[in-house]
């Protein structure tokens, strides 16, 4: 499938923004994702005094005087040096082209550079509101130093520090001003006066360099993330606005996770720990595995880690056009893949290029259903049916000498669907029945792609619930 039909299937480029765009760009390390991470509230960006951190646009929500839009962190506006730093660049520059206003920052610290002059007379071509600001003026010594500016020949400066958030409520107060009306800003449906649902979050992880930007790139229709052979180019977690088949959602593209004894870069460990709350913050987890390499220890892990956390699973083995097809293809793949992950008998396997688009449109008709699955609930009168049934087929073992009853059961949650049984000895039922269990009510109940947390509980803890 064509990359531009592919787009317009998964609707990324059709989904409507509600909420107006805010692009934070400037020179490398003049402080914008400082100011981003001021402005967000929390550390979400990386911050470090190495120049260039930032590689990808970097996605969230903000708000600033009862209006709510998106911020967006970019890699530095400089001068191309070809390859990675190249690609960085068009990261910038697709940013400043989707934004609704743009916040530049010049380093007050370091004074006017020659590229910021390059910068400003591309963005005057911009036909959009651009906001001049001047970062780390945070002390009287340094307050001079805003006037030098003045020379680039721009009528309004702000004086700032996004690190002690001076000057920042009259920059955005100004930059609010230039947002669309209060109905296309608002978190309301049109004409209901019903909040939207949350979007769901679908979380992209894998090992460095085994395709997460190339398949986000693929999904998106466009160039969201800086694609580059080497492992560990994408160093934040980023989130992008994502319609999946119809379904809204916000995708995360997580920095490359890897086995902490081999990451000496401060950054890259940082980026580690995002990845992991990346999959905490995650209702779907796509998990990518490098075709030709096949699982390694360190995709258990991260499996492990997401299934002690109770997330939706999906399994894509990525470059399938580099495996060999031979001695039984596909099935004796995803075999193998059970036998190193027995833990996941339930998530479904997709094989897929994120490359050339192989497998891509199976693979998100798959996700969709294990959503679904996911979200799904049953009636209380359908869950005991299939208990019953459960029973009768196979019952639980004796304890010394005694019978274990299985009274009822209610389904307490979703995402994941969790069962609560009441039984009359819970601590007597060992963990292969409990498995038993689970599989038989994935089964019985069409839950097949969906993780199940099964609670066991004494009928006595029932009635004392419902006296109190």
């Amino acid at each position: 499938m064509r990359e531009s039909s592919l787009a317009k299937t998964v609707g990324a480029q059709s989904v409507p923004r509600k909420r107006p765009i805010v692009a934070i760009v400037g020179r490398p390390n003049v402080g914008k994702s400082t100011l981003f991470n001021r402005l967000i509230g929390e550390r979400k960006a990386i911050v470090d005094d190495l120049p260039g951190v930032t590689r990808d646009r970097n996605y969230a929500e903000a708000e600033w005087a009862g209006r709510r839009y998106l911020l967006v962190d970019t890699g530095g506006l400089d001068s191309a040096g070809g390859g990675l730093a190249e690609n960085v660049q068009a990261q910038s520059r697709l940013a400043v082209a989707e934004a609704a206003a743009v916040i530049f920052l010049f380093d007050g610290k370091g004074g006017l550079n020659p590229l910021d002059r390059e910068a400003v007379d591309e963005l005057r071509k911009a036909d959009k509101p651009v906001f001049f600001a001047v970062n780390k003026l945070d002390s009287r010594q340094r307050a001079d130093n805003l006037y030098e500016f003045y020379a680039l020949g721009i009528d309004s400066l702000y004086s700032i520090s996004a690190e002690h958030g001076l000057g920042i409520p009259d920059l955005l107060d100004d930059v609010a001003r230039r947002f669309p009306g209060a109905a296309e800003n608002s978190d309301e449906d049109e004409g209901t006066g019903h909040k939207t649902a949350e979007p769901l979050h679908v979380a992209v992880v894998g090992r460095p360099n085994v395709g997460k930007s190339t398949l986000i790139n693929r999904l998106l229709g466009f160039e969201r993330s800086v694609v580059d052979s080497r492992p560990g180019t994408t160093r934040d977690s980023l989130d992008t606005p994502f319609e999946l088949l119809g379904e809204a959602c916000i995708l995360v593209d997580t920095a490359g996770i890897r086995r902490k004894a081999r990451i000496d870069d401060r950054i890259e460990r940082f980026s580690v720990n995002r990845s992991l709350r990346a999959v905490d913050r995650g209702d779907l987890i796509v998990h990518l595995i490098d075709g030709p390499e096949g699982v390694t220890d360190q995709d258990a892990q991260i499996l492990s880690y997401a299934v002690q956390r109770g997330k939706a699973l999906l399994l894509a083995v990525n470059k399938w056009d580099l495996v060999s097809k031979g001695d039984g293809g596909v099935e004796k793949y995803r075999d193998e893949v059970k036998y190193r992950l027995p833990f996941l008998e339930f998530a479904p396997i997709v094989f897929m290029s994120a490359a050339t688009g192989y497998g891509v449109r199976k693979s998100l008709e798959t996700a969709l259903r294990v959503v679904k699955a996911y979200r799904r609930k049953v009636s209380t009168s359908s869950l005991n049916q299939a208990l019953q049934k459960i029973v009768r087929a196979h019952a639980a073992p004796l304890s010394h000498g005694k019978p274990v009853k299985f009274y009822y059961g209610t389904q307490t949650g979703t995402e994941p669907p969790t069962f609560t049984l009441f039984v009359n000895l819970p601590r007597a039922v060992p963990e292969s029945y409990r498995k038993y269990l689970t599989n038989q009510l994935r089964q019985l109940l069409e839950f097949g792609p969906a993780p199940i947390r099964l609670h066991l509980r004494g009928r006595r803890e029932q009635g004392n619930k419902n006296r109190s």
